[in-house]
Protein backbone atom coordinates (compact mmCIF):
# COMPACT_ATOMS: atom_id res chain seq x y z
CA UNK A 1 0.00 0.00 0.00
CA UNK A 2 1.53 3.66 -1.19
CA UNK A 3 2.00 6.01 1.35
CA UNK A 4 0.39 9.43 1.16
CA UNK A 5 3.24 12.70 1.72
CA UNK A 6 1.73 12.94 5.24
CA UNK A 7 2.81 9.81 6.39
CA UNK A 8 6.10 9.52 4.72
CA UNK A 9 6.65 13.09 6.61
CA UNK A 10 5.25 11.67 9.62
CA UNK A 11 7.79 8.35 9.52
CA UNK A 12 10.92 10.53 8.71
CA UNK A 13 10.09 13.13 11.80
CA UNK A 14 10.11 9.75 13.81
CA UNK A 15 13.11 8.23 12.33
CA UNK A 16 14.89 11.29 13.12
CA UNK A 17 13.76 11.57 16.65
CA UNK A 18 14.99 8.20 17.23
CA UNK A 19 18.38 8.70 15.75
CA UNK A 20 18.71 11.75 18.26
CA UNK A 21 17.56 9.59 21.16
CA UNK A 22 19.65 6.99 20.06
CA UNK A 23 22.99 8.55 19.17
CA UNK A 24 24.63 10.54 21.83
CA UNK A 25 26.57 12.67 19.45
CA UNK A 26 24.70 15.94 19.12
CA UNK A 27 23.97 18.21 15.64
CA UNK A 28 26.56 20.56 15.95
CA UNK A 29 29.09 18.31 16.71
CA UNK A 30 28.56 15.72 13.80
CA UNK A 31 30.36 16.37 10.40
CA UNK A 32 29.38 19.16 8.32
CA UNK A 33 28.24 17.33 4.69
CA UNK A 34 29.87 20.81 3.45
CA UNK A 35 33.41 21.30 3.75
CA UNK A 36 33.65 24.06 1.23
CA UNK A 37 32.58 26.65 3.73
CA UNK A 38 33.10 30.76 4.35
CA UNK A 39 32.80 32.67 7.25
CA UNK A 40 33.39 36.29 5.97
CA UNK A 41 30.33 37.45 8.17
CA UNK A 42 31.73 35.76 11.86
CA UNK A 43 35.11 36.68 11.31
CA UNK A 44 33.78 40.29 11.08
CA UNK A 45 31.67 39.60 14.90
CA UNK A 46 35.25 38.65 15.92
CA UNK A 47 37.23 41.41 14.69
CA UNK A 48 34.75 43.89 16.60
CA UNK A 49 35.00 42.30 19.78
CA UNK A 50 39.04 41.86 19.26
CA UNK A 51 39.13 37.86 19.64
CA UNK A 52 41.10 36.31 17.33
CA UNK A 53 39.51 33.88 14.69
CA UNK A 54 42.16 31.60 13.57
CA UNK A 55 42.09 27.85 12.96
CA UNK A 56 42.83 26.93 16.63
CA UNK A 57 40.26 29.15 17.52
CA UNK A 58 37.79 27.30 15.30
CA UNK A 59 38.62 23.96 17.07
CA UNK A 60 38.50 25.60 20.46
CA UNK A 61 34.85 26.64 19.04
CA UNK A 62 33.89 23.37 17.94
CA UNK A 63 33.51 24.53 14.66
CA UNK A 64 36.42 22.65 13.35
CA UNK A 65 37.31 19.39 14.77
CA UNK A 66 41.12 18.78 16.45
CA UNK A 67 41.49 17.10 12.49
CA UNK A 68 40.57 20.44 10.70
CA UNK A 69 37.26 18.92 9.78
CA UNK A 70 34.45 21.22 9.66
CA UNK A 71 31.56 20.60 11.79
CA UNK A 72 27.63 21.85 11.51
CA UNK A 73 28.30 24.54 13.81
CA UNK A 74 30.68 25.94 11.26
CA UNK A 75 28.18 25.25 8.94
CA UNK A 76 25.48 27.33 11.14
CA UNK A 77 28.07 30.28 11.13
CA UNK A 78 29.41 29.91 8.13
CA UNK A 79 27.62 31.99 4.70
CA UNK A 80 26.64 28.29 3.11
CA UNK A 81 24.24 27.86 6.82
CA UNK A 82 20.74 26.14 4.91
CA UNK A 83 18.76 27.23 7.47
CA UNK A 84 16.50 30.20 7.36
CA UNK A 85 13.89 32.90 8.91
CA UNK A 86 10.79 33.51 7.25
CA UNK A 87 9.08 36.83 8.50
CA UNK A 88 6.12 37.84 7.03
CA UNK A 89 3.85 40.78 8.52
CA UNK A 90 0.52 40.57 8.27
CA UNK A 91 -2.65 43.07 8.11
CA UNK A 92 -4.96 43.08 11.23
CA UNK A 93 -4.68 40.18 13.81
CA UNK A 94 -5.53 37.33 11.14
CA UNK A 95 -3.46 35.27 8.66
CA UNK A 96 -5.63 36.06 5.92
CA UNK A 97 -3.82 39.67 3.91
CA UNK A 98 -0.06 39.78 3.76
CA UNK A 99 1.41 43.45 3.75
CA UNK A 100 5.46 41.93 3.54
CA UNK A 101 7.34 38.65 3.50
CA UNK A 102 10.84 38.49 3.82
CA UNK A 103 13.80 35.55 4.13
CA UNK A 104 16.67 35.72 5.55
CA UNK A 105 19.84 33.62 4.80
CA UNK A 106 23.56 32.93 5.36
CA UNK A 107 25.42 32.98 8.43
CA UNK A 108 22.87 32.97 11.61
CA UNK A 109 25.14 35.87 12.71
CA UNK A 110 23.97 37.34 9.60
CA UNK A 111 20.58 36.76 9.97
CA UNK A 112 20.43 38.07 13.30
CA UNK A 113 21.52 41.33 12.67
CA UNK A 114 19.48 41.43 9.28
CA UNK A 115 16.31 39.82 11.17
CA UNK A 116 16.46 42.34 14.07
CA UNK A 117 17.27 45.36 11.81
CA UNK A 118 13.83 44.19 9.81
CA UNK A 119 11.86 44.07 13.45
CA UNK A 120 13.17 47.36 14.65
CA UNK A 121 11.85 49.03 11.59
CA UNK A 122 8.37 47.64 12.32
CA UNK A 123 8.79 48.61 16.05
CA UNK A 124 6.92 51.95 15.96
CA UNK A 125 7.24 54.66 18.31
CA UNK A 126 4.10 56.40 19.98
CA UNK A 127 3.61 59.69 21.87
CA UNK A 128 1.68 60.27 24.75
CA UNK A 129 1.67 63.91 25.17
CA UNK A 130 0.44 65.15 28.52
CA UNK A 131 0.28 69.07 28.88
CA UNK A 132 4.10 69.92 28.61
CA UNK A 133 5.28 66.38 29.25
CA UNK A 134 5.66 63.68 26.37
CA UNK A 135 6.30 60.12 27.00
CA UNK A 136 7.66 57.81 23.82
CA UNK A 137 6.88 54.54 24.13
CA UNK A 138 8.06 51.38 21.36
CA UNK A 139 5.38 49.03 20.51
CA UNK A 140 7.87 46.27 21.34
CA UNK A 141 10.44 46.25 24.73
CA UNK A 142 13.85 46.22 22.86
CA UNK A 143 14.98 43.84 25.13
CA UNK A 144 12.39 41.19 24.57
CA UNK A 145 12.60 41.16 20.47
CA UNK A 146 16.47 40.62 21.11
CA UNK A 147 16.10 37.80 23.72
CA UNK A 148 12.97 36.26 21.32
CA UNK A 149 15.08 36.84 18.12
CA UNK A 150 18.60 35.24 20.51
CA UNK A 151 16.36 32.33 21.81
CA UNK A 152 15.12 31.27 18.58
CA UNK A 153 18.59 31.19 17.47
CA UNK A 154 20.27 29.26 19.77
CA UNK A 155 17.53 26.68 21.14
CA UNK A 156 15.78 25.56 17.31
CA UNK A 157 16.18 21.72 16.60
CA UNK A 158 18.59 22.06 13.27
CA UNK A 159 18.65 18.59 13.10
CA UNK A 160 15.26 19.90 11.42
CA UNK A 161 15.19 21.88 8.04
CA UNK A 162 12.44 23.93 8.62
CA UNK A 163 12.64 27.66 8.60
CA UNK A 164 12.16 29.67 12.14
CA UNK A 165 8.81 31.37 11.59
CA UNK A 166 8.29 35.26 12.42
CA UNK A 167 4.85 36.59 12.27
CA UNK A 168 4.01 40.40 12.64
CA UNK A 169 0.73 41.58 13.48
CA UNK A 170 -0.98 44.50 14.86
CA UNK A 171 -1.74 43.50 18.53
CA UNK A 172 1.63 40.87 18.16
CA UNK A 173 4.80 39.13 17.33
CA UNK A 174 5.11 35.37 17.43
CA UNK A 175 8.38 33.72 17.23
CA UNK A 176 7.73 29.73 16.51
CA UNK A 177 10.88 27.42 16.47
CA UNK A 178 10.97 24.30 15.81
CA UNK A 179 12.13 22.30 18.73
CA UNK A 180 10.46 21.56 21.85
CA UNK A 181 11.82 21.80 25.36
CA UNK A 182 14.34 18.92 26.24
CA UNK A 183 13.49 16.34 28.09
CA UNK A 184 12.69 16.41 31.85
CA UNK A 185 12.42 20.41 31.72
CA UNK A 186 9.14 22.31 31.94
CA UNK A 187 7.79 25.95 31.10
CA UNK A 188 7.81 26.82 34.62
CA UNK A 189 11.45 25.53 34.68
CA UNK A 190 12.08 28.05 31.97
CA UNK A 191 10.66 30.99 33.86
CA UNK A 192 12.32 30.41 36.78
CA UNK A 193 15.81 31.07 34.57
CA UNK A 194 16.60 27.03 34.24
CA UNK A 195 18.82 26.71 30.90
CA UNK A 196 19.49 23.47 29.07
CA UNK A 197 20.69 24.72 25.82
CA UNK A 198 20.18 22.50 22.96
CA UNK A 199 22.73 23.77 21.40
CA UNK A 200 25.42 24.43 23.90
CA UNK A 201 28.70 25.18 21.25
CA UNK A 202 26.92 27.69 19.43
CA UNK A 203 25.35 29.52 22.66
CA UNK A 204 28.96 29.68 24.03
CA UNK A 205 29.76 31.08 20.63
CA UNK A 206 27.25 34.13 21.04
CA UNK A 207 28.61 34.58 24.81
CA UNK A 208 32.20 34.71 23.73
CA UNK A 209 30.74 37.29 21.30
CA UNK A 210 28.76 39.28 24.25
CA UNK A 211 25.94 38.72 22.22
CA UNK A 212 23.82 36.80 25.34
CA UNK A 213 25.17 38.02 29.15
CA UNK A 214 24.80 34.25 30.85
CA UNK A 215 22.73 31.07 30.49
CA UNK A 216 19.15 31.31 31.41
CA UNK A 217 18.64 34.91 31.37
CA UNK A 218 16.70 35.39 28.29
CA UNK A 219 13.00 34.12 29.43
CA UNK A 220 13.37 35.88 32.67
CA UNK A 221 14.16 39.15 30.64
CA UNK A 222 11.79 39.39 28.08
CA UNK A 223 9.04 38.56 31.00
CA UNK A 224 10.87 41.63 33.17
CA UNK A 225 10.30 44.08 30.42
CA UNK A 226 6.78 43.67 30.07
CA UNK A 227 6.62 44.06 34.00
CA UNK A 228 4.32 47.14 34.04
CA UNK A 229 2.01 45.89 31.19
CA UNK A 230 -1.09 44.41 31.81
CA UNK A 231 -0.45 41.85 28.97
CA UNK A 232 2.08 39.49 29.24
CA UNK A 233 4.44 37.83 26.93
CA UNK A 234 2.79 34.17 26.15
CA UNK A 235 5.18 30.97 26.07
CA UNK A 236 3.82 27.80 24.54
CA UNK A 237 5.79 24.30 23.84
CA UNK A 238 4.67 20.95 22.26
CA UNK A 239 6.91 18.24 21.27
CA UNK A 240 8.29 19.86 18.41
CA UNK A 241 8.05 23.40 18.68
CA UNK A 242 9.16 26.44 21.08
CA UNK A 243 6.47 29.93 20.60
CA UNK A 244 6.90 33.13 21.85
CA UNK A 245 4.10 35.45 21.75
CA UNK A 246 4.54 39.60 22.60
CA UNK A 247 2.04 41.43 23.13
CA UNK A 248 1.43 44.80 20.82
CA UNK A 249 2.43 47.38 24.18
CA UNK A 250 0.56 50.58 22.32
CA UNK A 251 -2.50 48.45 20.77
CA UNK A 252 -5.54 51.09 21.75
CA UNK A 253 -8.29 49.24 24.16
CA UNK A 254 -11.56 50.56 24.29
CA UNK A 255 -14.21 49.32 27.15
CA UNK A 256 -17.44 47.92 26.69
CA UNK A 257 -19.29 46.27 29.31
CA UNK A 258 -18.02 42.67 29.32
CA UNK A 259 -14.61 43.93 29.29
CA UNK A 260 -11.61 44.86 26.49
CA UNK A 261 -11.25 44.70 22.88
CA UNK A 262 -7.66 45.58 21.07
CA UNK A 263 -8.04 47.66 17.56
CA UNK A 264 -5.84 46.88 14.88
CA UNK A 265 -3.74 49.69 13.43
CA UNK A 266 -6.08 50.59 10.57
CA UNK A 267 -8.73 50.72 12.84
CA UNK A 268 -7.36 52.99 15.09
CA UNK A 269 -6.50 55.50 11.75
CA UNK A 270 -10.46 55.15 11.21
CA UNK A 271 -11.40 55.85 14.50
CA UNK A 272 -8.61 59.23 14.24
CA UNK A 273 -10.55 60.15 11.22
CA UNK A 274 -13.94 60.23 13.39
CA UNK A 275 -12.08 62.43 15.66
CA UNK A 276 -11.56 65.03 13.21
CA UNK A 277 -15.30 65.13 11.75
CA UNK A 278 -19.12 63.76 13.12
CA UNK A 279 -19.36 61.05 10.92
CA UNK A 280 -17.64 59.30 7.54
CA UNK A 281 -18.39 57.19 4.75
CA UNK A 282 -16.55 54.15 3.11
CA UNK A 283 -14.93 56.44 0.34
CA UNK A 284 -12.67 58.47 3.38
CA UNK A 285 -11.73 55.78 4.40
CA UNK A 286 -10.57 54.60 1.26
CA UNK A 287 -8.84 58.09 0.44
CA UNK A 288 -7.39 58.20 3.53
CA UNK A 289 -5.97 55.00 4.33
CA UNK A 290 -5.22 54.92 0.72
CA UNK A 291 -6.74 51.34 0.73
CA UNK A 292 -9.17 49.30 -1.72
CA UNK A 293 -12.76 49.26 -1.47
CA UNK A 294 -12.93 45.76 -0.39
CA UNK A 295 -10.41 46.44 2.37
CA UNK A 296 -12.23 49.42 3.44
CA UNK A 297 -15.56 47.48 3.94
CA UNK A 298 -13.55 44.46 6.01
CA UNK A 299 -12.36 47.38 8.64
CA UNK A 300 -15.30 49.21 8.98
CA UNK A 301 -16.86 45.36 9.52
CA UNK A 302 -14.74 45.05 11.95
CA UNK A 303 -15.30 48.20 13.99
CA UNK A 304 -19.11 47.47 13.48
CA UNK A 305 -18.32 44.11 15.28
CA UNK A 306 -16.59 45.26 18.07
CA UNK A 307 -19.58 47.47 18.93
CA UNK A 308 -16.84 50.66 18.03
CA UNK A 309 -18.96 52.12 15.48
CA UNK A 310 -22.57 52.40 14.41
CA UNK A 311 -23.75 52.27 10.60
CA UNK A 312 -26.54 55.13 9.66
CA UNK A 313 -28.57 54.33 6.29
CA UNK A 314 -27.92 51.51 4.23
CA UNK A 315 -26.56 50.64 0.43
CA UNK A 316 -24.19 53.10 -0.87
CA UNK A 317 -25.48 55.70 1.28
CA UNK A 318 -24.40 54.51 4.78
CA UNK A 319 -22.61 56.51 6.69
CA UNK A 320 -20.69 55.69 10.20
CA UNK A 321 -20.34 57.28 13.37
CA UNK A 322 -18.76 56.69 16.94
CA UNK A 323 -20.82 54.81 19.39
Amino acid sequence: MALDKKQIEAGESLTTVCIKETDGEKYEEIRSLNQDLTFSTTKRFFEIENIPFGLNQQKTLHLQTTNGVYTNLGLLLSEQSVHTFKLAVFEGLEKQVFKDRREFSGSLLRQLNEVYEYLDIHNRTHADVKGLTRDDKRDYPEDALRESLLNALIHRDYAFSSSTLISIFDDRIEFVSIGGLPKGVSLEDILLGLSMPRNENLANVFYRLRLIEAYGTGIPKIIRSYADCEKKPELQATNNAFKITLPNRNVISHEKVNGKISLTESEEKILVLLNTQNEIVRKDVETNLAISQAMAVRHLRGLLDKGVIRAIGGGKNTRYRKV
